[in-house]
């Protein structure tokens, strides 16, 4: 499947500028698992098969919570455990506005959700495996995170300079005036 190409249509698709219901205030009953499994690579599967339909697939990322056991589907009546393999989401396109410390970094996401690093959206390097290199990863919201995609990480490294940050040589980038390392510490 082609990512770049599916979060393209999935932008087209949800346009409305609106933003996730909050999930994070409600308490539903648990009501089992969902055979749903958000491989590593962003697609989303469901009982053994790739949902082809962006509109869902977009509806379904409005509602994920990040518990401490586990990803769940909650709607104000139900919540619904299912897998994620690493990341819930997958930061498939960057742009840049701007230059110096004041630009901002723009990552789209497999769902067409645009998400721009600083402060509130922090980028983070991170062990997932110990026999591994650190990955990339951006908050997205609420807990919930974005893996940056290899192409995308490779513009981000492109972008990448060597600055002291207290007393300390680090390469990284800046967006929206944070600097973040991108060292595989």
């Amino acid at each position: 499947m082609d990512l770049m190409r599916y979060a393209a249509d999935l932008a087209e698709t949800t346009g409305d500028g609106k933003s996730a219901p909050p999930v994070e205030k409600w308490n539903p009953s648990y009501c089992g698992e969902i055979d749903l499994t958000i491989r590593k690579d962003g697609v989303w599967v469901h009982e053994g098969t790739p949902i082809g339909r962006a509109r869902l697939v977009r509806l379904l990322s409005t509602v994920i919570r990040k518990d401490p056991d586990g990803f769940y589907f909650v709607t104000p009546v139900e919540k619904l455990k299912f897998v994620v393999e690493d990341a819930p989401f997958l930061a498939v396109l960057m742009r840049v506005e701007g230059s110096g410390t004041a630009q901002k970094l723009v990552f789209t996401t497999n769902v067409g959700e645009e998400i721009i690093a600083g402060n509130d959206h922090t980028i983070e390097m991170r062990h997932v495996d110990a026999n591994a290199p650190a990955r990339p990863y951006i908050h997205v919201r609420r807990g919930l995170e974005a893996l940056i995609g290899r192409a995308v990480f490779y513009d981000l490294v492109a972008l990448g300079e060597t600055r002291s940050i207290n007393g300390q040589e680090q390469f990284g980038v800046y967006s929206d005036g944070v600097f973040f390392p991108l060292a595989d510490e």
